[in-house]
């Protein structure tokens, strides 16, 4: 370990003293395998030993060296301030594993309608509150013809003729995706046609069935290598079929997203009326046209880490021009009524986020909202007028969004997002006098200039031993990561990356036993990861007062977490040596990797 003597800049000025070892250390590290069986909610309840679902062994035992963490004095892109809700991607998980336990919480905790409260404060009324029960029909997002061209050529095109079962190329994919209704309709599969998979999803369906029975839920299922994992969400099942890296906790929340994209298609209120009136209902009538932005997100989770930090990349762009385009926004959209979010997205990367007082975005709604503009090429061509719903903000109505690229030559695409479906023209020529105050002052021009430089690389800040990192600021909910380099220039090679990423990440976060900081030499590279928890813990309910009090959102999380792919002979003090450099790179460039304000109309 290096001496704080030797280093009298680093940002790591003192040392916790050694923790004595454990004399029991060898059993308290011994996991409960379960190689084939089911992982229920009464297992998991009932189990006096640690339960950890692996989906796959390392190669290597990680080593903890939590007994001699150096406290950072900086914490890079720390803010007092946030527009984006702040969570951990495995309190989403817990969420989705209570509602799952009791379906009627979801029901009580979603009686009232945010959308229906942004309308009440406009019109000075009081909140009203949106029954349970049947909601007046919405209008449901209609995808013109380009639209429903599916981004991905499935594999039921071609090879899979026949029985899947039979192929070869369809056994031979590593992660499989099923939606079925809680009536064994099938609804979605990732690489076949649904229909040809009846007897499949049947067999799932009953399994869910049966251990409903018990009054329990299905979490998963290990057979070998391979993770079966269930996500009961009101009438619908999905399942994940992997064999990733992946945990279960991770498969839950990805299953999560694409119970979310279909919600920001149809409104759980839509949803559940539909199912309520006919439990044998095909949705795949309703959801027409939407397979490809299933498609789509899932190919988007498997290439981008965002969704596992259930954080945001930002742009780059110097403090000054980032605040002239914020302004320039808020200048002229202040006065429109009834618009909730204004969103300025290029290369799949955050430029700006203005919100209405006392609102905020969820991590999570950012992302569908992403990957509905990564994945429709004709909003490119014409200004659009989309119903979008966002399950986080609020999953029983539709928010509507004007969403236009700013310019042939500058391709960032804004969204503003209202609850009013009839200021379609008013938008519209907001946006227009957006565009000419952006190219008055140059701001057109830097945006492309970012968009166009090539990604800084870890060798170019002086940290050739590194070759990849991902930073989180978790005050914020924003990430930075450096762009990638050999050997991580094939998909193979990126996704054993954030595969290896992933397993740091479930380690990091373990519900029976969470590290600080794991160092790990590997046969191709060497990884360090670490998390640096400054948390209050509050119940639920409480964070959900908080939250609707605007109460700082520091409170409930802080800290940062931190993932450095280094070469594979590096020793354990150059790496903590080049973290340092690293957090002090990151802390001198925050206000143009991050954004540390929150703006409001």
């Amino acid at each position: 370990m290096i001496n704080d003597s030797d280093r009298n800049d680093s940002v790591f000025p003192t040392f916790f003293p050694r923790r004595k070892k454990e004399k029991n250390r060898e059993e308290r590290d011994k996991y409960r395998i379960l190689p084939i069986g089911i992982v229920s909610e009464q297992y998991h309840n009932t189990c006096p030993v640690p339960v950890v679902e692996m989906a796959a062994k390392e190669p290597t035992v990680v080593e903890s060296i939590d007994d001699g963490i150096p406290e950072p004095e900086i914490e890079p892109g720390a803010s007092s301030e946030t527009m984006l809700v702040t969570t951990d991607s495995f309190d989403e998980y817990e969420q989705e594993m209570s509602n799952s336990i009791d379906p009627d919480r979801q029901m009580k905790e979603s009686t009232t309608s945010t959308i229906s409260e942004i309308q009440d404060i406009a019109q000075d009324t009081p909140p009203t509150t949106t029954p349970a029960g049947p909601r007046k029909p919405e209008k449901t997002l209609s995808l013109d013809d380009s639209e429903m061209e599916d981004a991905t050529q499935r594999l039921s095109q071609s090879s899979l003729d026949g029985d899947p079962l039979r192929c070869k190329t369809w056994l031979a994919q590593r992660k499989h995706i099923f939606i079925l209704s809680q009536a064994g309709k099938p609804i979605y599969s990732r690489y076949s046609s649904e229909d040809k998979l009846v007897t499949v999803m049947g067999v799932m369906q009953a399994l869910v069935s049966f251990v409903q029975a018990g009054s329990d839920m299905i979490r998963s299922v290990h057979a070998g290598d391979t993770n079966f994992v269930f996500v009961v969400k009101g009438p619908l099942i999905l399942v994940a079929v992997s064999k990733t890296l992946e945990s279960v906790p991770q498969l839950t929340l990805q299953l999560t997203y694409v119970y979310n994209q279909i919600i920001s298609v149809l409104t759980q209120s839509q949803l559940n009326r539909v199912y309520d009136q006919r439990r044998n209902f095909d949705l795949r009538r309703l959801l027409s046209g939407s397979e490809r932005l299933i498609d789509h997100l899932l190919n988007f989770m498997d290439r981008e880490p965002a969704f596992f930090l259930g954080a945001i990349k930002c742009l780059p762009l110097l403090p000054s021009m980032r605040s002239s385009i914020t302004q320039t926004i808020i200048q002229t959209c202040a006065k429109i009524k009834n618009l909730v979010f204004a969103i300025l997205l290029a290369n799949n990367q955050l430029v700006t986020l203005v919100r209405m007082n006392k609102f905020f975005l969820h991590p999570m709604d950012l992302h569908i909202i992403q990957n509905l503009v990564e994945s429709s090429e004709s909003l490119k061509t014409a200004e659009s007028w989309t119903p979008i719903c966002l399950p986080k903000f609020d999953s029983n109505g539709y928010m509507h969004g004007h969403v236009s690229y700013l310019a042939e030559d500058c391709q960032a695409c804004l969204l503003l997002l209202t609850v009013d479906r009839d200021v379609f023209f008013v938008l519209s020529e907001a946006k227009q006098k957006i565009v000419e105050k952006l190219r008055r002052t140059n701001c057109l021009e830097a945006i492309n200039e970012s968009m166009n430089r090539p990604t800084i690389k870890t060798a170019d800040i002086g940290l050739p031993e590194m070759r990849h990192v991902l930073y989180k600021c978790k005050s914020t909910a924003q990430f930075w990561s450096p762009g990638l380099q050999p050997p991580y220039t094939t998909d193979e090679e990126i996704e054993r990356l954030l595969g290896l990423y992933q397993c740091l990440h479930q380690r990091l976060h373990s519900p029976s036993r969470p590290l600080k900081l794991i160092f790990q030499q590997l046969d191709k590279e060497t990884m360090l990861a670490w998390v640096r928890r400054e948390r209050t813990h509050f119940s639920r309910k409480a964070k959900k007062l908080l939250f609707n009090q605007n109460v700082n959102l520091l409170q409930v999380a802080s800290g940062f977490e931190l993932y450095v792919t280094f070469e594979p002979l590096v020793t354990k003090p150059d790496a903590i040596e080049a973290v340092s450099k690293l957090l002090k790179w990151i802390k001198k460039e925050e206000e143009r990797l991050f954004i540390l304000n929150s703006p409001t109309f």
